[in-house]
């Protein structure tokens, strides 16, 4: 029998006239009402782009001669572009898809459903997922940037269609994961974008360092994963649903003989989240994935990686488990004094002249920055107007992004001329390549807080902010000293820029994509500190 009779003879049964839906009340075209939805196909187009352009990559590899893969990068920068933009029509309002009840589709209709009660949908374009699908989205533009040159002085052992299909299913589902709303999505997305990192780091052909931050990164996510799924299990087993919405309703009467079962649930769901955010002690495979990465995709881990490891946290900490608040708020806020204190003692311990160091010193203070991300996290469980908390973690992912890329731009550029990639090689880069010496001294001094990088000053005040105001003034003041310690290893940094080289100069030639992306996270910088209340502003509004 095909399968249109079948559709047919479905619906004459579901239709209120038929004979045994008149005798059951109807119940049957309610049930048929509620299975039959219609997709928002605006809602889900950023992350189905750069799925449908990954997997156009991947085809047309198969039939372009090796001499023309060159613009399989151009076709992925095109389409991430294409996917960010869509982002712009979905600014008018909520928009919800994949619902359990009906009139789950839609715009306009907000986190309640008609009667009042939380909607339970599998996918949201609120503001927090747009939010967060512009950093994950544009973080993945510029690493895509950087990858075209590394892929073309590296073509023998990197296979660029493999290359480009991976970056952009991660990618993908790096953009799907803001916007799951149930537990089963969360973690489907969240391998999406883990599973082809892995290939991305060991992608190199050849190196041994490569295929061993590969093993690294494996098994550290994998031991998350496992960890994850356990915790949603159980969380699943006491409350019977896996929408957060329905999550948060249940957990607080879960019956007495499910309490234990579910107290364990929301712990192992927070230790697997906390993985993937690269937080002590789960940091150790950081710096040596890093380092054995190609630098687009360190690049890449640093940025859209550390979005989705903290924009998963955040919804199954404030939206899935406000509950348990007295639970998480403690236990991320030592977390957080953790994190960022052996981050920035890790990268204040680089000598200069090691090779590598440079990538390795990026890679601690990613460690140090995630810090500083998990306080206003820690400080929701606490305050009572937690999406200002979240807020903060937003605008200052958002600060991160755009400055920490703009030093693996520059970063790379260095690297093409010393493969070393050594601290003491960027010494005298004021005197042969000024204006990139200048954006590289502006991206660190934005890290370390200090103007002209008045965006990095900023984010790291409302972070104080959400500190204090929380009642976390020992976070605070931890806080502080790690911001001390990490000013000397910036300024240390930056000083050498323009100090006078030693023995030859190098001119390093800086390629059009490499241009293209340190002028993007230039002019991203600039304007956030011409405009920093904007960004806060931005973020904290109307998250969920």
């Amino acid at each position: 029998m095909s399968a249109q009779p079948l559709a047919e003879a479905a619906a004459s049964v579901a239709s209120p006239a038929h004979p045994l839906a008149q005798q059951l009340g109807h119940p049957l075209a309610a049930s048929a009402a509620s299975l039959v939805q219609s997709v928002d196909w605006l809602a889900v187009a950023p992350p189905l782009i750069a799925a449908v352009v990954a997997l156009g990559v991947l085809v047309a590899d198969l039939f372009l001669p090796e001499s023309r893969k060159s613009v399989l990068g151009w076709i992925s920068v095109a389409g991430l572009a294409a996917a960010a933009l869509m982002l712009l029509p979905l600014l008018d309002g909520d928009r919800a898809t994949f619902c359990l009840t009906g009139n789950g589709t839609g715009t306009g209709a907000g986190p309640g459903s008609i009667t009042g009660a939380p909607r339970a949908c599998s996918y949201t374009a609120d503001h927090f997922t747009l939010v967060i699908q512009l950093l994950v989205l544009g973080g993945a533009l510029l690493a895509a940037l950087l990858s075209i040159t590394t892929l073309d002085d590296d073509r023998r052992r990197v296979p660029s269609g493999e290359f480009w299909f991976l970056l952009l299913s991660a990618t993908a589902g790096a953009a799907l994961l803001p916007a799951a709303r149930d537990l089963a999505t969360l973690i489907v997305a969240l391998e999406v974008a883990s599973l082809p990192a892995f290939a991305l780091v060991g992608i190199r052909h050849g190196d041994r360092r490569s295929a061993e931050a590969a093993l690294k990164f494996f098994l550290s996510s994998v031991t998350a994963t496992a960890v994850s799924l356990m915790g949603v299990s159980f969380v699943y087993a006491s409350t019977g649903t896996l929408y957060l919405t329905q999550v948060a309703q249940r957990l607080p009467d879960t019956p007495g003989q499910l309490h234990t079962l579910a107290q364990t649930g929301v712990v192992l769901t927070l230790i697997g989240f906390a993985f993937k955010t690269a937080a002590v002690p789960f940091h150790f495979w950081v710096p040596d994935t890093y380092v054995g990465a190609p630098l687009p995709v360190a690049a890449y881990l640093s940025v859209v990686g550390k979005a989705v490891g903290f924009s998963g946290l955040i919804l199954v900490t404030v939206v899935a488990f406000p509950s348990y608040a007295d639970v998480w708020g403690p236990a991320l806020a030592v977390l957080a004094a953790l994190t960022m204190s052996v981050g920035n003692v890790g990268a204040l311990r680089q000598q200069a002249t090691r090779a590598r160091s440079a990538v390795r010193l990026l890679a601690w203070s990613s460690v140090g920055q995630a810090g500083y991300l998990l306080v206003p996290i820690a400080a929701a469980g606490y305050a009572k107007d937690a999406q200002k908390a979240i807020g903060s973690t937003v605008a200052y992912a958002l600060m991160y992004a755009a400055v920490n890329l703009g030093a693996f731009a520059v970063a790379a550029v260095v690297g093409r001329g010393r493969a070393g990639n050594r601290i003491s090689d960027y010494r005298g880069l004021y005197a042969t390549n000024p204006v990139t010496a200048l954006l590289m001294a502006f991206f660190l001094l934005c890290l370390a807080g200090l103007p002209p990088g008045i965006i990095g000053l900023f984010a790291k005040v409302t972070v104080f902010s959400a500190a204090v105001g929380a009642g976390l003034g020992w976070l605070a003041v931890v806080m502080a000293v790690n911001v001390v310690i990490a000013l000397f290893y910036y300024l240390r940094w930056t000083a050498l820029l323009f100090r006078a080289p030693e023995g030859g100069t190098v001119r390093h030639r800086i390629p059009a994509p490499l241009t293209a992306a340190i002028a993007l996270a230039g002019v991203a910088g600039v304007a956030l500190s011409g405009a920093p209340q904007l960004v806060l502003r931005f973020a904290a509004t109307g998250l969920f």
